[in-house]
């Protein structure tokens, strides 16, 4: 398959610089499977097309401050970090912004909100050391001390690199459900939400579930390989807890709908599924659509996946030839994908990160 199979020409201007007040004020394109039909209204008014008896299942991942400043040591040459996750309290996979960082390269960070290029190190500034460089150009590097519980005071939340005009309120990268840190991206599918229209919901019928995934850098970043098939994709750890397993379960053997909120959700839906279908399972458990399960996730889904847990998607819209597209477009057929973002261009919605929305059925 054919990477700019999934490529698309997109205006600058369609970029969303800013997200949108109040969070559910989004347009949303809805998307009908059953006969390629589109429609458009306001994300708020979602639950016209949602029923009793539908789960909606949400990332609750917060982003951490993961881009980090600081200096080479001794030289005082300025490195930008950010930080993927963490192997040890101490020890982190990171991307570096910077010359001549090689194993052995000492580096001490500076706080965000005081860093200026020319201030001198203190000595309770945390120092690190690369200790390994990696394929994709990543390091390993050894901090001196723990550092996550300095991170609100050392980092900044990092924006999508489309993302140029700086964001007033940091929370609002944030899902209003936001608990469990860990990501350097938001799933940005869940920032319409808000409280009120999550109790509408509730009200109509519809139910909530969470799990964790912690997106990472790469989530953003396009393929690059001519064929689909050779793209690797990242790793990312997920958490699918007993309990919404459970949720799971118990709504597709009632009859309702499995509404996954971003394309995170689907990755760890899947794999939880997959899981789920190991020999010996199906004969004790034959309606289990999903086992709960924590760890690492590297599913690939492009067109001709077969999907199992997953009835209906919200999804924003996403970057050219990512794997995020290829996802959308093996849920819902990649000529109506790009059908649906062709109509999305001309009638002006908003793309990407804080961009507008979509709910394929």
């Amino acid at each position: 398959m054919d990477t700019r199979d999934f490529d698309y020409d997109l205006p600058p201007d369609r970029i969303a610089q800013t997200p949108i007040e109040p969070r559910d004020a989004a347009r949303l394109m809805v998307l009908n499977r059953a006969d390629a039909g589109i429609e458009h209204c306001i994300f708020r008014d979602i639950g016209s097309y949602l029923r009793p008896g539908d789960l909606l299942v949400l990332n609750d991942t917060r982003v951490i401050p993961a881009r980090l400043f600081g200096r080479k040591l001794p030289t005082g040459g300025r490195v930008e970090l950010l930080l993927l996750r963490p192997r040890a309290p101490s020890i982190w996979e990171v991307l570096v912004k910077g010359r001549g960082i090689h194993v052995g390269t000492r580096l001490q960070l500076k706080p965000a909100a005081s860093y200026q290029p020319d201030a001198g190190p203190l000595p309770t500034d945390p120092v690190g050391e690369v200790i390994e460089t990696g394929e994709a150009g990543e390091r390993v590097i050894a901090f001196d001390r723990p550092i996550s519980s300095l991170l609100a005071n050392l980092g900044t939340i990092p924006l999508p690199p489309y993302i140029h005009k700086p964001l007033r309120d940091p929370e609002r990268y944030q899902t209003i459900y936001a608990r469990n840190e860990g990501a350097v991206a938001a799933p940005t599918a869940g920032l319409h939400f808000t409280p009120e229209l999550m109790v509408r919901l509730r009200q109509q019928g519809v139910s909530f579930a969470y799990v964790t995934l912690h997106i990472g850098p790469d989530t953003f970043r396009p393929v690059t390989e001519e064929q689909v098939e050779a793209h690797r994709i990242h790793t990312e750890w997920a958490r699918l807890p007993v309990e919404t397993a459970e949720q799971i379960n118990r709504t597709r053997l009632a009859g309702g709908r499995v509404v996954a909120v971003g394309t995170t959700v689907v990755r760890t839906l899947e794999t939880a599924a997959r899981r789920s279908s190991l020999p010996g399972e199906d004969e004790t458990c034959p309606w289990q659509s999903v086992a709960a399960f924590e760890g690492p996730t590297d599913l690939f889904i492009y067109p001709g996946f077969r999907f199992r847990a997953v009835d209906a998607l919200i999804t924003n819209f996403h970057l050219p030839r990512s794997t995020l597209l290829m996802l959308v477009s093996a849920f819902a057929g990649r000529e109506f994908i790009l059908r649906a973002y062709q109509e999305a261009i001309q009638r002006g919605y908003r793309f990407y990160s804080f961009g507008d929305a979509m709910l394929i059925l």
